[in-house]
């Protein structure tokens, strides 16, 4: 067996995490929205067709937080198209991903789907093809107590209240060559413009803060520079950066897939330096804070690269362009269109995506926001009639218990390590390979005023356990809590409708506590919590 272990000190503090550290992202993409949390023929719909089973499900999971409504969708998308009466509304074709968008959801039915969860909502604008007039109106229709035109047509659309969307996104992924009105040749044009976008913005509303777009992937080949140029023309203005990466492994490589974080640490590295570098370029003070809402870790079939391109991705890349190719009409009561094979394990989505999860944490004093892809299907998962918990449900739901408010104590970790050779998936999603990856991923939250201490950690080793020794002496006077652990009992192991309890959070009554030590082993490919209370 193998052996591990993990010092923590109450002086090794990184900073406060931030609840919206564990929300996520919605788009009207697959079954995300058209489906899942809108279907009109639904038993338990409303009458404007959102699904009550859905909504029940992530309010019972504490859902903290959820931007929306895209993606790449809102940069073809007018907000003005989806208000007023549903049969008013104009149907137009989503240039994004080949569909119709019929606006039955639209503005309001966002944010009040928010509300109705109780989540905080957070907004996407459209600087691509909208205007700086557009991104005032939305502000002031969403947030002004009324006595103006849109606040007023705000009320009368059946909201007199202000939403108070206090997030505000300039933008999606404005530097990728697949976006409609991408700004990939034109850094210091997107930065003036989102600069304009926020001061304006913020004019309608000074208690909102915004964030601004850099480099939606680190494989394209002008980041870091386009993130430097942008930067440099909207700092003063803008309170975070948004940015966005999907980790891909190929089908069957758990080791890759578990190795994500590394390149999750390495962006969140560069992206703090570079903000710093501008920061003092301008000579200002203020830091900038990071907001990560848009990642997920996926096993994806290899691919053989074009040969020369070097991380640069024309639009041809992506879509050839295609005469043959059909916009497609969404029936949300229709899944057939929408489902995706399973080509990894449901524990493997489970610890790839915790393992970004808590690389953010331990980062919580700059990456205050966190946006998980597939997190509202992690936190209730959907099939056409019914909802479940997922296995993932478990350990996101802690984290969202445990860790929201606390501080982020920087583990000290001592384990074997892996390397993973270099794998190509596509064009741009390039690998160089993977050096001394940690066998145990793990991460500390500390809540004073509730006397909690929690250790997540996960043993990322696909054969062996792992005996792990966690020092906790630095915590005199603290008792031992418990040791939760979930791991799949087999590969093919998954919670659905119809057996939702095959994966599941379990006490070790083993694990054992003496004068601040505490010994327990980690299953292969097990996530755990350890927790520690004081009177």
């Amino acid at each position: 067996m193998k052996k591990a272990k993990i010092t923590l000190h109450p002086s090794y503090r990184v900073g406060e995490i931030s609840p919206r550290l564990f929300g996520a992202f919605l788009e009207p993409i697959g079954s995300m929205v058209n489906g899942s949390m809108y279907n009109p023929k639904h038993p338990d719909a409303d009458k404007n067709g959102l699904r009550q089973d859905f909504i029940r499900g992530l309010k019972e999971a504490g859902l903290p937080a959820v931007r929306l409504p895209g993606g790449n969708f809102v940069s073809g998308w007018s907000w003005k198209d989806s208000i007023g009466p549903k049969e008013q509304r104009k149907v137009r074709p989503d240039p994004a991903w080949f569909q119709y968008i019929d606006n039955r959801v639209g503005h309001d039915e966002y944010l009040q789907w928010a509300e109705m969860t109780g989540a905080e909502a957070m907004y996407t604008v459209n600087l691509a093809t909208g205007t700086l007039n557009d991104a005032a109106d939305v502000v002031e229709y969403t947030n002004f107590k009324g006595g103006t035109y849109w606040s007023d047509l705000r009320a009368k659309n059946g909201h007199p209240a202000p939403y108070n969307v206090k997030t505000w996104y300039l933008g999606n992924e404005m530097d990728g060559p697949w976006q409609v009105g991408s700004r990939e040749k034109d850094p210091t044009g997107y930065g003036v413009l989102a600069h304009e976008a926020s001061k304006l913005m913020k004019f309608i509303d000074p208690r909102i803060e915004t964030a601004v777009c850099v480099s939606s992937s680190p494989f394209l080949s002008h980041y870091p520079e386009w993130d430097r140029k942008v930067l440099e023309e909207c700092y003063e203005s803008v309170d975070y950066i948004s940015m966005h990466h999907y980790h891909s492994a190929p089908i069957g490589n758990v080791r890759g897939l578990l190795a994500g974080y590394k390149a999750y640490e390495d962006y969140i590295r560069t992206e703090i330096g570079l903000c710093d570098y501008v920061k003092t370029r301008l000579r200002l003070k203020r830091e900038m804070k990071i907001s990560f809402d848009e990642y997920g870790a996926m096993m994806r079939p290899a691919g053989q690269p074009h040969y020369g391109m070097n991380g640069r991705m024309p639009e041809q890349t992506f879509y050839r362009f295609d005469p043959e190719r059909e916009y497609v009409r969404h029936d949300p009561d229709d899944w057939s269109r929408r489902k995706r094979p399973q080509v990894m394990s449901e524990m493997a989505h489970v610890l790839g995506t915790m393992g970004v999860l808590l690389t953010l944490t331990r980062h919580a004093d700059r990456v205050r926001i966190g946006c998980a892809t597939g997190g509202i299907n992690d936190l209730c998962a959907t099939s056409r009639e019914h909802v479940w918990k997922g296995a993932a449900y478990y350990p996101f739901t802690q984290m969202i218990r445990y860790a929201s408010g606390g501080i982020s104590l920087l583990p000290v970790t001592e384990c074997e390590t892996y390397d993973v050779e270099g794998y190509v998936i596509d064009d741009m999603n390039q690998y160089g390979g993977f050096e001394g990856v940690d066998t145990v991923q793990s991460a500390a939250a500390l809540n004073a005023e509730e006397n909690e201490l929690t250790v997540f950690a996960i043993n990322a080793d696909e054969e062996d356990a792992q005996e792990l020794t966690l020092d906790l002496r630095a915590f005199e006077g603290w008792r031992f809590a418990g040791h939760t652990v979930m791991h799949a009992e087999h590969p093919e192991d998954r919670n659905t409708y119809e057996q939702p309890d095959v994966i599941l959070p379990k006490e070790n009554r083993e694990a054992a506590f003496e004068k601040g030590i505490c010994t327990a082993v980690l299953p292969p490919l097990s996530w755990n919590m350890f927790r520690l209370t004081k009177d």
